[in-house]
């Protein structure tokens, strides 16, 4: 049954939950926002702390403060401290077992619980946490919705209020990504050390419940459609047959984007001296070491070793690696040197005096096809 509310504190605390939820989606949804993400995880922890504070204040009135060993409320500023989202979602879950969360939609909550106190007190680059946390942000906004509207009633519900927002093609290449990867902060690589671990640890049945993560395949509805039909269509994973399910799973499957640890790192870049081994290898010219220098100077692939900028290389070529301090090459490269030994008889003997002024890579690659 429905909590009915009427002008009071509790109604007073619930609209003050669904604004805080209006203004995370609202601020979410905004083009050229650096930090979505953070913004819409903050409002979000308050706005599912209100909803909570609205239920206990219609339930058992303002009880749900902390108290001290001696029975007195704990104050902060002179204000009674009221129960954090945590404790929240304990005390909800004892006192109202009919209506208690399941454990995927806990395990989001717990998710965001920590990422906000990581906000809170680290600095990183806002969309590089946007891309490993959309799916439980989405999980997060729905479950808030179903909540609201199970203790109060379809009155209060907000989806007539949000809009599906508007996608670009996106799309990376191989080294765009590895490059992403290798230029994360080291506060971006703990938030990711973080969440990687979190996903890891949660059981199968959790992991794959859209209560902690929605996962979304955008797939053009193409001919054969009605034409009076919505251009977006919600599928809900609970009301579909078996058939479906089973169609949908042949769709996933070749899109899995569960955490996996590898023993292994910077897959497919190579050192200066692997790469001399791979173009001698294959050309059988005797490179060294001094030859490389003096080819990564000239084509301008990277910056000298001084450089305030380690971070701006040629992506295609060359990428920094923080944690060791060095640079590591692509196989584009390796073919690169490859082309300007075959094509344009560079050598072990005459590199050095070829590269004392700067090459034109441009020229290199279009007439060398690299």
């Amino acid at each position: 049954m429905t909590i009915a509310l009427r002008q009071g504190k509790a109604k007073s605390i619930l609209e003050s939950s669904r604004s805080c939820v209006l203004t995370a989606v609202e601020t979410y949804n905004r083009p050229n926002n650096l930090y979505r993400s953070e913004n819409y995880i903050v409002l979000m922890v308050i706005g599912w702390t209100k909803l909570f504070h609205a239920y206990f204040q219609a339930k058992i009135g303002s009880k749900y403060f902390y108290k001290d060993k001696n029975g007195r409320y704990m104050k902060i500023d002179g204000e009674k401290r009221a129960w954090d989202l945590r404790e929240c979602v304990k005390q909800f879950n004892k006192k109202d077992p009919e209506l208690k969360l399941s454990e995927a939609m806990i395990k989001n909550l717990y998710f965001f619980i920590e990422i906000r106190n990581k906000i809170e007190h680290s600095f990183w680059c806002g969309a590089d946490l946007d891309l490993y946390v959309f799916g439980e942000c989405q999980a997060l906004l729905f479950n808030y919705e179903k909540l609201l509207v199970n203790l109060f009633g379809d009155s209060y519900a907000i989806e007539g209020c949000l809009a599906f927002t508007l996608q670009f093609s996106h799309s990376r290449s191989e080294n765009q990504s590895i490059s992403q990867k290798m230029l994360l902060s080291k506060e971006i690589r703990d938030l990711k050390n973080y969440i990687d671990k979190y996903k890891i640890e949660l059981n199968q049945e959790v992991y794959d419940s859209q209560e902690y993560s929605i996962k979304f395949l955008l797939i053009p509805k193409v001919s054969n459609t009605n034409r009076k039909d919505m251009a977006v269509e919600f599928v809900n994973w609970n009301t579909i047959d078996a058939v479906d399910r089973e169609n949908y799973q042949k769709i996933t499957a070749i899109i899995k984007d569960k955490i996996v640890y590898k023993s292994a790192s910077n897959i497919n870049l190579l050192k200066p001296s692997n790469v001399i081994d791979e173009v001698n290898q294959k050309t059988g010219a005797s490179l060294n070491m001094a030859n490389h220098t003096c080819l990564w100077k000239a084509f301008g692939i990277r910056p000298e070793r001084n450089s305030q900028d380690k971070f701006d290389t040629m992506e295609k070529y060359c990428l920094y690696d923080e944690p060791h301090d060095d640079y590591l090459y692509t196989n584009e490269w390796v073919n690169f040197i490859v082309n300007l030994i075959e094509k344009y008889k560079f050598n072990k003997d005459n590199i050095k005096e070829r590269c004392e002024t700067k090459l034109d890579l441009k020229e290199y690659e279009y007439n060398g096809g690299c």
